[in-house]
């Protein structure tokens, strides 16, 4: 475990060392990166997000401010150039950071990314398809029921409870303890405020991004569909696009093989 201060005075923490690390940024947004705990990859630092894990709290947790918290990182670690990893919510940040710093991004690996940092909409349409695909599961019944209160309006903290296994490829030991993981509800409230980011000026960005990228999305995930994922992954000029089947919006739990070989194939 290694710290270092921003530039606001906020002590952070990561988890991990190594002389050419993968960075790794959780999701959630604002999640613990405990929950990356797992990764079947080797020298990866977690980095604990202002106001999660072990970092201190702050008084501004919005996702552009983090950029900043990123390139910190960079610094205090003496590198010139970064290989970054970004899940989910987690991925908004890494894109953001490396169009405001692509020279010192020298690989960029998505996973199940969230697309609002794009503008990209998935709709109600989008992810029942991708439910549906999941109706002979024992727990789809109850699940779908969740997912119909919130197609209703009704975005209630039960309701998403319920749909939870519709996340992950298999609902079983390893997805449940995923569940568990602490998160910064009020930060995650922030992360996402009006003025964040512009999606417009983030696809510009990405049109002139020369960095390798690997992106990977599940075939099952209800939070990223494939349609949209393969949309998402067309906007990056310099990017694999692998579409891990029977995977959800976790890929390295549902099958780490197959999500690490996917890693090590990329240049």
């Amino acid at each position: 475990m290694g710290t270092f201060s921003t530039s606001d005075g906020v002590g952070l923490v990561y988890h991990g060392e190594a002389d050419d690390p993968l960075i790794c940024l959780p999701g959630g947004p604002m999640q613990a990166s405990s929950y990356l705990g797992g990764l079947p990859l080797d020298d990866v630092i977690r980095l604990d997000l202002r106001g999660t894990g072990d970092s201190e709290k702050a008084d501004q947790y919005r996702v552009d401010h983090q950029v900043g918290d990123v390139e910190a990182l960079r610094q205090h670690l003496g590198l010139d150039k970064i290989r970054l990893f970004g899940h989910s919510a987690g991925g908004t940040l890494a894109i953001l950071y490396a169009t405001r710093f692509p020279q010192h991004v020298k690989k960029l690996l998505l996973v199940a990314p969230s697309p609002r940092v794009v503008g990209i909409d998935v709709t109600d349409d989008d992810r029942r398809a991708v439910a549906e695909l999941r109706s002979a599961e024992p727990w789809y019944a109850e699940a779908i029921k969740g997912f119909e209160e919130i197609w209703a309006g009704n975005f209630t903290p039960e309701a998403f409870a319920k749909i939870a296994p519709f996340h992950y490829g298999r609902w079983n030991d390893a997805a449940r303890a995923l569940e568990d993981h602490p998160s910064n509800d009020e930060a995650a409230r922030e992360y996402y405020a009006e003025g964040a980011f512009d999606p417009e000026q983030v696809r510009a960005g990405l049109e002139k991004l020369d960095v390798p990228t690997l992106f990977v999305a599940g075939g099952y995930d209800v939070g990223l569909p494939p349609n949209r994922a393969r949309e998402y992954a067309d906007l990056f000029p310099a990017a694999e696009f692998v579409l891990q089947p029977g995977a959800g919006h976790f890929p390295w739990v549902d099958d780490p093989e197959a999500f690490a070989a996917a890693v090590q194939r990329m240049p």
